[in-house]
């Protein structure tokens, strides 16, 4: 008991600057929003006098209730297409037999191991012959075309801790393949489903440089790319720009609330596999 005790306090001990450290950002940016402009640099790390002048700024100046909504909608359309592709195909190449099926999975993981800025010119050059350039249907294609094949490959790993017998099971019941997959296989992923909402959600919401490059008209805009035109060439609003960054944040930490058990779970399943 005294050693387990021992032990709990060490990893406290340790942890506990870390945590700090990983907290003190997004303290600052909190801390920032609510203070005046003239005493971001040289006054007190806490203000003597809070305002919420800024969050209305962030509010009016760049239409933020049109951009948020464009981050709901964008990300949303985005974390679905996604997720049916990833568990579709991630469990073909999991469980089913099919001529290619190693190849094809090479070819899609390859796809992982470029990057997105070096890509930039060719897709939009495509995205321009396919006259999708400046609207958010040729984002979408994108955003679910370039993160599936990362969520196929998360999903396929946790299809393949399922049991084939399970499986076998099934079908000697009679379930269709559909049927099988449906109501036996994703009930007992979920905590892999939640770990991909999280991953996703997270990398759509704030991403910068594509919704930048690909959309020019600004109502079409998702949100982040907005947030940086508070940044002006010689001076910057930031209490306006903290407050936005933190009203942006709170979605973010709604879906992680609301799926942390499962991803914790999920992430807990792949640690044990591994």
């Amino acid at each position: 008991m005294r050693n387990k005790w021992i032990g709990k306090s060490f990893a406290t001990f340790v942890l506990l600057p870390f945590c700090l450290l990983m907290a003190f950002p997004f303290v600052w940016m909190l801390l920032t929003s609510l203070r005046e402009q003239n005493t971001i640099f040289n006054g007190p790390i806490i203000p003597r006098k809070f305002t919420g002048v800024a969050y209305k700024d962030a509010w009016t100046s760049i239409d933020f209730p049109l951009h948020f909504w464009n981050s709901v909608w964008i990300t949303s359309v985005t974390v679905i297409g996604v997720l049916i592709f990833a568990t579709l195909s991630g469990y073909a190449f999991a469980k089913l037999d099919f001529p290619f099926r190693n190849t094809l999975f090479v070819l899609l993981l390859t796809t992982l191991m470029m990057p997105s800025t070096a890509l930039i010119i060719p897709l939009y050059l495509e995205l321009k012959s396919l006259g999708l350039l400046d609207s958010q249907a040729g984002l979408l294609v994108l955003y679910i075309s370039g993160s599936a094949p990362f969520a196929m490959f998360l999903m396929r790993a946790f299809f393949q801790t399922l049991p084939d017998e399970l499986i076998e099971a099934a079908r000697v019941d009679g379930g269709s393949e559909l049927t099988i997959f449906r109501r036996v296989i994703l009930p007992l992923t979920r905590p892999g489903i939640a770990t991909v909402v999280i991953f996703q959600f997270l990398s759509t919401w704030n991403e910068f440089l594509i919704a930048n490059t690909v959309l020019r008209n600004t109502d079409a805009l998702p949100l982040q790319p907005v947030l940086f035109t508070l940044m002006g060439q010689y001076s910057t609003n930031w209490p306006a720009l903290t407050a936005g960054l933190t009203l942006s944040v709170v979605p973010v930490v709604i879906v992680y609330v609301r799926m942390q058990r499962q991803f914790v779970a999920g992430m807990m399943l792949g640690a044990v596999k591994n």
